[in-house]
């Protein structure tokens, strides 16, 4: 029994000896190779190995890896090379190498071409499933020209487009054939711009009002990025036949989908694969569908002023800052601030009423300055009373005075000097009141921007998720995994996010505009906003995480308080302008109490000239005398006696004023704290708010990530994913809201308490927070 087992032993080594891996040496020709194509050559290689994994050895050696440099007879010999070499496959990229291969009509090794020619310039049979050719196949993808540029047409309706392509590939492709026929279904006109430089591209746009990037797979990220700015610079729309990394680069738009590529090298390993597991490459499918997927540079679209469609929202994703990089102006909080306290419409109006009130001021003032009167008079008298006046009442006469009033003393003008005084100061701080509340009406529509603002980003982001959500439906659908109820009403929660994306927008232009307006911009003028941080910048040097320290700590929380009431108490300009109102109107208690009594004293100075006479009695009788110019002076004392009652009356207008004004005084004190508290209590849920939100986002997203796996693997229901991604929708807007809401009820409580840090030096801050201390040291 042991020698046949022995035996048997014997034979299955031999068969596994005889079974081992073959090698396989690929080739690759290539047209050109530049730094951005070595890492995607690097992960074709890493992605045929993957496929091939244990059923063979899968090598490329350096040497196997040719350059036509964009030469038809460079091309042809490159692949008689790699026919005579000991290449087991050959791997052909490009469309110079497309022209070679494509003519070659026996194939001596096996031959795959890929990276193709746009479909638009090959006559393909699309409804051919595989070669039929012995030893050759190819991937033929449904990119397009024709869709590339009626998507482009949608979105900027061009008239004069520059189409550019690689030198090299120009002269080798009928592509002038194929954009004459459609740009011209386009209704539209053209020109070819055959480049080898970002120069050359850039001196062949004159008199166009579109580019479309045709070709410049090769370029550099550099090149790309340094085309991009300048197409910026000449406001001309760009649309790229490339990856969505250009878009991502300063390129418009592109209808290439991210993953595109990745599907297109997972194609080619396939094909090795298979080829090396023994199907025949003519037997293999030729056909490589992609999804269009239109993606937009946000920014780029701006600058260039290209309106975003809302019809293509839905069906786009759109890469970039998102920033408003049209702004004439961006704004942090200490601009918004400043600007509002030196623009703003209703306070320069406020400004007014108190130099109304120095005015005011200033008259009750002149009651005590002289006051000089110059009169003159022509005076025509009866000719037969004028004849018996002996002179002093002339037919015709002309005459004139000068008169000075002075007052001494008057205790009206007393009183009124004072209360226009104290009506001043309290005007002043009524306007010291309303800039407080501008300062914390621009912080707070700032803020409210920038929620407004990161609102718009995360739905727009919770866009791009229902998209992938959608993907993963369809996906389960075509796998029959999941029945079509799931794939339609993902499709019905993407028309509903978008529609959210679409009103948050709008909401950050609202938000916009009301910024505009305190700040006394033209409405429509384009602005954006900082976004401010706790641990960096202006928050940070004026510590605007004290309030963590302090209310965190139960045993100062309460002391906190009461210092901070104490604090608005003193620093109030509504009380200090209902005490100045308070002595004011004390002042005209005492006025008509026995101020009525005093006298009013003044002096009183009078010139008096005659200037002519004439007619009848113009002289006076021999021996009588006429004066022309005489003065005299008059001193008045007047007591008030009776006045109608007029006195008592204002007497008890004056003390229910006084009465009304201590009720408002008892009223705002109570109010401030009770502000002061509630500011306090809401600052709490702020913290609290800020260190859960964190906690949540990222328990929601991790739980989506781990719903959408189970989504896929059929695990869950599309119910609980829908629950998961609104879930972590909503914890990343609570999150991003937190510490906007933070500081602004933080500014709130200052605005209570009558002292904004921000716009106070770090000393004077320091010294507030040595105020509570010194406070605290007394309360023990």
């Amino acid at each position: 029994m042991k020698r046949p087992t022995i035996l048997l032993l014997f034979f299955f080594s031999l068969l596994a000896f005889s079974q081992e891996k073959k090698s396989y040496e690929i080739g690759i020709l290539i047209d050109e190779q530049t730094e951005e194509l070595s890492p995607l050559l690097n992960k074709l290689k890493e992605e045929i190995k993957a496929v091939v994994g244990e059923d063979a050895n899968v090598s490329f050696p350096d040497e196997h890896i040719l350059i036509n440099g964009y030469d038809l007879e460079t091309a042809r010999n490159n692949y008689l090379t790699l026919e005579q070499n000991s290449s087991d496959i050959i791997l052909a990229l490009g469309p110079i190498n497309n022209e070679v291969v494509g003519n070659i009509e026996v194939f001596k090794k096996p031959t795959i071409l890929f990276g193709a020619v746009n479909s638009d310039l090959i006559d393909f049979d699309f409804e051919r499933k595989v070669s039929g050719i012995e030893n050759f196949t190819y991937l033929v993808t449904s990119e397009s020209y024709n869709n590339d540029l009626k998507k482009f047409k949608e979105l900027t309706d061009f008239k004069n487009i520059a189409i550019l392509v690689d030198a090299g590939v120009e002269k080798v492709l009928p592509l002038k054939k194929t954009f004459d026929r459609e740009i011209a279904a386009l209704n539209a006109e053209y020109r070819l711009v055959p480049f080898s430089s970002v120069d050359d591209i850039l001196n062949g746009l004159d008199g166009v009002d579109a580019v479309y990037m045709a070709g410049g797979f090769f370029l550099s990220k550099e090149d790309n990025v340094k085309l991009a700015q300048a197409l910026i610079e000449r406001k001309l729309p760009s649309f790229t036949v490339n990856s969505v990394t250009d878009v991502e680069n300063g390129l418009m738009a592109t209808n290439q989908s991210d993953d595109n590529l990745t599907t297109f090298f997972r194609r080619i390993a396939i094909t090795v694969d298979r080829y090396i597991a023994g199907t025949p490459l003519e037997e293999l499918p030729i056909k490589l569908d992609y999804e269009p997927k239109l993606t937009i540079n946000y920014d780029t679209a701006q600058l260039v002023g290209v309106p975003i469609k809302y019809s293509l929202i839905g069906v786009t994703d759109f890469v970039g800052n998102f920033k408003n990089v049209l702004s004439q102006k961006n704004y942090n909080l200490l601009t918004a601030i400043n600007d509002a306290l030196t623009n703003n419409l209703s306070l320069r109006s406020d400004q007014k009423e108190v130099e109304l009130s120095v005015q005011d001021f200033k008259t009750a003032k002149s009651d005590y300055l002289p006051s000089l009167d110059a009169n003159a008079n022509a005076t025509y008298i009866d000719p037969d009373l004028a004849a018996i006046s002996q002179g002093q009442s002339p037919e015709f006469s002309t005459d004139g005075d000068l008169t000075l009033n002075q007052t001494i003393f008057s205790e009206p003008s007393n009183a009124n000097i004072t209360v226009q005084k104290n009506l001043l100061k309290a005007e002043q701080e009524n306007y010291n009141s309303l800039q407080l509340d501008l300062i914390f009406t621009a912080s707070n529509s700032y803020f409210n921007a920038l929620i407004l603002k990161a609102n718009t980003q995360i739905q727009i982001q919770n866009v791009e998720l229902t998209k992938t959500n959608l993907e993963i439906a369809e996906l389960n659908f075509e796998a029959g995994e999941e029945g079509k109820s799931d794939l339609l009403r993902f499709r019905s929660e993407l028309a509903q996010d978008t529609q959210t994306m679409i009103e948050a927008i709008n909401s950050l232009e609202q938000g916009f505009i009301d910024l505009n307006q305190v700040v006394n911009n033209p409405v429509d003028l384009e602005i954006d906003v900082e976004e401010p941080s706790l641990d960096k910048g202006l928050l940070k040097r004026y510590n605007y995480d004290r309030f963590f320290e302090l209310l965190d700590n139960p045993s100062l929380r309460e002391p906190f308080t009461e210092f901070l009431i104490a604090e608005s108490k003193k620093n109030s300009p509504e009380l200090k302008s209902l005490d100045y109102s308070l002595i004011a109107t004390e002042r005209n208690i005492k006025l008509n109490g026995y101020g009525r009594f005093l006298p009013t004293l003044s002096v009183q100075a009078q010139y008096n000239g005659t200037f002519s006479r004439s007619g009848a009695g113009k002289t006076a009788p021999e021996g009588f005398g006429l004066v022309d110019n005489s003065y005299n002076a008059v001193a008045n004392v007047t007591i008030p006696i009776l006045n109608r009652n007029r006195t008592n009356i204002d007497l008890k207008t004056a003390k229910i004023q006084k009465e009304q004004l201590e009720i408002n005084r008892a009223d705002t004190e109570l109010s401030l704290d009770v502000n002061v508290r509630t500011g306090i209590l809401n600052l709490i849920n702020e913290i609290s708010n800020i260190k859960l939100s964190e906690i949540s986002e990222e328990a929601a997203k991790e739980s989506l990530e781990l719903t959408q796996t189970s989504y896929s693997s059929g695990s869950v229901t599309i119910v609980e994913l829908i629950d998961s991604q609104n879930n972590y929708l909503n914890a990343r807007l609570s999150k991003a809201n937190a510490i906007y809401n933070y500081l602004i009820n933080a500014l709130q409580l200052e605005r209570f308490i009558g002292y904004y840090f921000v716009l106070n030096s770090e000393d004077d801050n320091e010294k507030f927070t040595q105020r509570f201390f010194e406070f605290l040291s007394t309360q023990n």
